[in-house]
């Protein structure tokens, strides 16, 4: 069980008390502890970020563009280094991993991008069974599993379309299944509603809702006020590369 301690602290921004969220240390998926980055610029993107995230949680990252979010995702993939301070993911050190480990680390992660990124010359099955292709699972397995996730995400009829035969909501859904096809067990979701419309992305935040529920944790990186505010989950604020707010049950809010 997820064990949760709320603490006051104060927002220098906004000069007001804010619940602030923190999670305990055994159960942690997800760990930044004085996370820095600075590109080439000298221009810091996150600057001495603390972050810990628990296995089974469904948390929102929010923030303006330029807040840092971004970096984050990439440094959670491990397509970036930090500048300073350490990040661990399913207790891999993401600063001092081997190359040759980086694949495996990554196959117990879920990514879905706005733009979907499917293969567009193939259809909805070949599309998720790409994704198991790639790690080397064999046939019989491919054939077992890619029937379920599609009938997971309610795609069970339409696994010989191609994506241009589907609406924006289908494809990221398809989306969706090819991320959880391998059973990971972080889902990172980068503006899925981001090309959707409203019904559609009330849709794919109730199946990432029940994706969570099973078990996954997921991260959603979201400038949707609408949803952020009516789902209640944790929603982690960011703002010029640090976090200002960090709320157990929180909603979008402005850091002037």
């Amino acid at each position: 069980m997820i064990q949760v301690v709320e603490i006051l602290t104060r927002n220098e921004t906004r000069g007001r008390r804010r619940k602030k969220h923190v999670v305990s240390g055994s159960d942690e998926i997800i760990t930044l502890n004085n996370v820095s980055k600075a590109y080439a610029t000298g221009a810091p993107a996150l600057n001495g970020v603390d972050l810990h995230i628990n296995k089974g949680e469904f948390v929102f990252i929010v923030g303006d563009s330029g807040s840092g979010k971004s970096t984050m995702i990439k440094l959670l993939l491990r397509e970036l280094i930090p500048t300073s301070g350490d990040i661990s993911v399913m207790g891999y050190d993401l600063v001092r991993i081997r190359h040759r480990k980086i694949p495996k680390f990554r196959r117990n992660l879920g990514i879905v991008f706005q733009d979907f990124r499917l293969l567009k010359d193939r259809n909805v099955y070949e599309n998720v069974a790409f994704a198991q292709r790639i790690v080397q699972v064999s046939n019989k397995e491919i054939k077992r599993n890619v029937p379920s996730i599609l009938a997971t995400v309610g795609l069970a009829g339409k696994y010989k379309a191609k994506p241009r035969q589907l609406s924006g909501g289908e494809q990221q859904r398809v989306a969706i299944a090819r991320a959880l096809v391998n059973r990971p067990s972080i889902l990172l979701a980068d503006e899925p509603t981001g090309n959707l419309d409203p019904k559609n992305s009330w849709e794919i935040m109730k199946l990432l809702e029940q994706i969570n529920e099973n078990g996954t944790t997921v991260l959603v990186v979201t400038h949707n006020r609408e949803i952020v505010n009516a789902m209640q989950k944790r929603v982690v604020t960011m703002k010029k590369g640090v976090i200002v707010s960090d709320e157990e049950k929180g909603g979008y809010i402005d850091e002037d």
